[in-house]
């Protein structure tokens, strides 16, 4: 089975949720033997073959789309398996009739919107996102709650929907062992945006700072609201107890992770499953995550006290609290839950997909 795969940027480029997904959906594709896998997307590829890339991050949005409709290798391809809907070669543009599989990662225009983009740019957005998914063969969501976004909001007809949850690289996270006798510490990695809900984590530090002494908020990423942060930050009775890192490679990550008690994602909305939060767990660290989205699905079977609501400064508070205090899963039980998310597990339930479309579409062909 040949598959194409196109994204927005590489990871290692630029970091994301998106891109990580895509770059290490197509590093697991690419180890096995029962599928030939090649992939594009914007700056520097992987050292892995058949990686392409159209260009470097960066530059005008034309330029950019009409870079993305060049095919980076063979033409031929069962499946075309598209991550971002702005990029991407047409479905015409490849030999034979493949199947078209669209990876919805998130509302781009709502998201845009939330950002603080203009109406009409998100209106374009949104006209832009419809028109490319229109006539997909079937798509892909992380979970249950972008698979209702996705059919509600953007008309998708939900026998067309798999929900197919993330996956993390259990050797790029690694278990490590809990920091002895050090002072607590909880770890926040996110992009620094308003839907993050990082002002909710702020306010609440207050009470948390005043409940366990010496405990420190550690806030690692970048984006259009740091600004805010930074002085909210300051302006509260936080003392020097938060800490912005900015942006982290993933060695950086890997000890920053280590050198927690726990972290937290405290998303307000438009969330479609958090890999940070399994990122924390296969290094042992439980997170304490919000109701949105798809959240709850990373860390529901393992502890469900970890679920607190969404923009409750109160709630978030306690947790926190209660967790630095010592009420929360050991090292061995998160990282014995993040296996359950390995990315060959992801791959495997890929092909499956890839399969069953090809001899659902045989079978309607006969």
């Amino acid at each position: 089975m040949r598959v194409d795969m196109s994204g927005s940027e590489w990871f290692e480029s630029r970091s994301g949720g998106l891109n990580r997904y895509f770059t290490d959906l197509f590093g697991a594709l690419s180890k096995r033997g029962d599928v030939s896998v090649q992939a594009s997307s914007f700056g520097t590829p992987p050292a892995i073959s058949g990686a392409h890339s159209w260009g470097p991050v960066g530059g005008g949005t034309r330029t950019r789309v009409a870079a993305s409709r060049r095919i980076l290798g063979d033409a031929h391809a069962d499946v075309v398996d598209r991550h971002f809907a702005l990029y991407g070669a047409p479905k015409r543009a490849y030999r034979g009739t493949p199947l078209e599989v669209v990876h919805f990662q998130g509302p781009w225009a709502a998201e845009s919107l939330v950002a603080g983009a203009s109406r009409g740019s998100a209106a374009a957005k949104r006209l832009f996102e419809r028109l490319r998914y229109r006539g997909a063969d079937h798509y892909v969501v992380l979970s249950q709650s972008f698979r209702d976004v996705l059919a509600n909001d953007y008309h998708v007809d939900a026998g067309k929907i798999s929900i197919l949850a993330p996956g993390v690289d259990l050797e790029r996270f690694t278990l490590r062992p809990e920091p002895a006798g050090s002072k607590p510490v909880v770890l926040c990695v996110r992009r620094l945006e308003r839907r993050m809900g990082i002002d909710v984590l702020i306010r609440a530090w207050a009470d948390v700072a005043a409940r366990v002494p010496g405990a420190e908020l550690h806030i690692v990423g970048t984006g259009t609201f740091e600004k805010e942060l930074h002085e909210l930050a300051r302006s509260g009775q936080h003392g020097d107890s938060i800490v912005f890192h900015g942006r982290l490679d993933d060695e950086a990550l890997g000890q920053a992770y280590a050198a927690a008690t726990c972290t937290v994602v405290p998303t307000l909305s438009l969330e479609g499953f958090g890999l940070i939060a399994l990122e924390s767990l296969a290094v042992g660290r439980p997170v304490v995550v919000t109701d949105c989205g798809g959240l709850p699905d990373a860390v529901v079977d393992l502890d469900p006290s970890l679920i607190v609501p969404s923009g409750s400064v109160e709630a978030l508070a306690d947790r926190l609290t209660t967790a630095l205090r010592g009420s929360r899963p050991s090292g061995a039980e998160c990282r014995a839950h993040a296996e359950t998310f390995s990315w060959s597990h992801v791959a495997d339930r890929h092909i499956a997909l890839y399969a069953s479309l090809n001899v659902a579409r045989d079978r309607t062909s006969e």
